[in-house]
């Protein structure tokens, strides 16, 4: 395993973009791939109750994720723009600074995951008895993993920051076997239950954080401190958290309307609650290509940002857009082709077999949608425009959300709406993003520094 930096503002964009592209892919690939296998374990071994009470967790886990996540990405920015502009001593004080200010992050979130867990789960999302026991059971132990989350966060977006992407695949590939494994002898021999479900991904974050941690310490002399040569620069801190606040801000909205939107899933009922969750576990897959090309085109631009380089920017989002398309197209058809044999691995009533197709085949109708939008979230982000996808995406939620409890007392939509909210949002998100892309300010530093 060697070292894989990656310098993307040099060569043909397209090639550049699919390199970085094709590993994160992959990882976002085997991170569902885990979730899903796991879900697939519970609903057969402890029933369809304990498989609602783990997907109804999911949004409450990535509401304090979106934290770790999106300042990772912004360091990630931030370390890119250093790597960019060929400024190894800024590069080192931003690595340093981040995974410091990530730590008190953790802290911070841990901290408020178990208090806010019971009122969130009961008092917000509407969950009562068995259901609620064992989703905030579940929840609960799923927090033990918060270190393990926040480091292996950090880490994995300091590295693509300097453009190593292929690293933290490997990481997932342990982490996806370690935790398969783990949910088999757990939940499918001990009889564990959700229990045994949060524990193996707790174990399996753990072994991709020490995993990522020993390969940056090991490849990248400029990421290994010592005990004294730890430092925390206020000024990169606060371009830190300038830049990842908005990502992080994004994703919590994008969480805080899942929430809601699971409040409703949850008044129709056990079937359709099942249903949502193997829903989002499949849905993830379609929603990969648009995911994996925001990550890329963050760290693309921050390092054409640096090198002054709109021209390449430009070009690479009329190439990525088009890769993302054709990705999703295949993807899309596997699916519609493979939708009830994937559906019955999970062990779901026949009534939430039946909800399941019909979200599943909108949502494969309207992914391009999605392509057509998300991953240009990344250039904004790059560019340090991040503000813009967060009230896009805010927006976005607003419109969904709003979809979900109003239009649900229409006739000839009522419960369809579980699903249909979703090309309504993504049609006000395509709106946004491209109205910005050719009329907002976001190109106007970079031409006047190239001019």
């Amino acid at each position: 395993m060697g070292n894989h930096k990656q310098d993307m503002t040099v060569g043909a964009p397209w090639k550049g973009i699919c390199l970085f592209a094709l590993p994160v892919f992959a990882g976002l690939f085997l991170q569902q791939l885990y979730n899903t296998v796991g879900s697939i374990i519970v609903g057969n071994y402890a029933g369809e109750q304990a498989l609602a009470a783990v997907g109804t967790v999911g949004c409450l886990v990535m509401l304090f994720l979106a934290v770790a996540n999106g300042f990772s990405a912004g360091a990630g920015i931030v370390v890119a723009q250093a790597f960019g502009a060929k400024d190894r001593d800024e590069m080192r004080g931003a690595a340093s600074t981040s995974m410091i200010l990530q730590g008190v992050l953790m802290l911070v979130c841990g901290a408020l995951a178990v208090v806010l867990c019971r009122p969130v789960l009961s008092g917000i999302m509407g969950l009562e008895g068995t259901i609620l026991s064992l989703a905030e059971t579940y929840f609960l132990v799923y927090c033990l993993g918060f270190p393990f989350q926040f480091g292996y966060n950090i880490v994995a977006g300091i590295l693509r920051g300097i453009g190593d992407s292929r690293a933290t695949l490997y990481f997932l590939i342990i982490a996806s076997v370690i935790n398969i494994g783990l949910n088999v002898l757990f939940v499918g021999v001990f009889g564990w239950g959700v229990v045994g479900s949060a524990l193996a991904t707790d174990l399996a974050q753990a072994s991709s954080f020490v995993a990522a941690w020993i390969y940056m310490r090991r490849m990248y002399p400029e990421f290994r401190f010592g005990r004294h040569e730890w430092r925390f620069e206020r000024g990169l801190a606060r371009r830190v958290m300038l830049t990842g606040y908005p990502m992080a801000l994004q994703q919590i909205i994008v969480s805080l309307g899942f929430i809601l939107i699971q409040r409703a899933v949850v008044g129709y009922g056990q079937a359709m609650l099942a249903s949502y969750t193997v829903t989002q576990r499949l849905e993830c897959y379609l929603f990969m290509p648009a995911s994996a090309f925001q990550i890329t085109m963050a760290t693309y631009t921050g390092q054409n940002v640096g090198a002054r380089r709109l021209d390449r920017i430009r070009l690479g989002v009329r190439q990525m857009i088009a890769m993302a398309a054709a990705i999703s197209l295949v993807i899309a058809g596997a699916f519609l082709y493979f939708e009830p044999v994937l559906i019955g691995w999970f062990g779901i009533s026949e009534e939430a077999f039946g909800y399941c197709m019909a979200h599943l085949q909108t949502t494969a109708l309207a992914i391009l949608s999605l392509d057509m939008y998300f991953p240009v979230f990344g250039v904004y982000q790059g560019a340090r425009h991040a503000l813009v996808p967060t009230l896009t995406a805010l927006t976005v939620l607003i419109i969904r959300v709003l979809s979900v409890y109003t239009l649900c007392d229409v006739p000839a939509i009522g419960y369809r709406i579980v699903w249909l909210n979703q090309p309504i949002g993504f049609a006000f998100g395509i709106a946004i993003t491209w109205l910005y892309y050719f009329f907002g300010p976001w190109q106007r530093g970079i031409a006047q520094a190239d001019a």
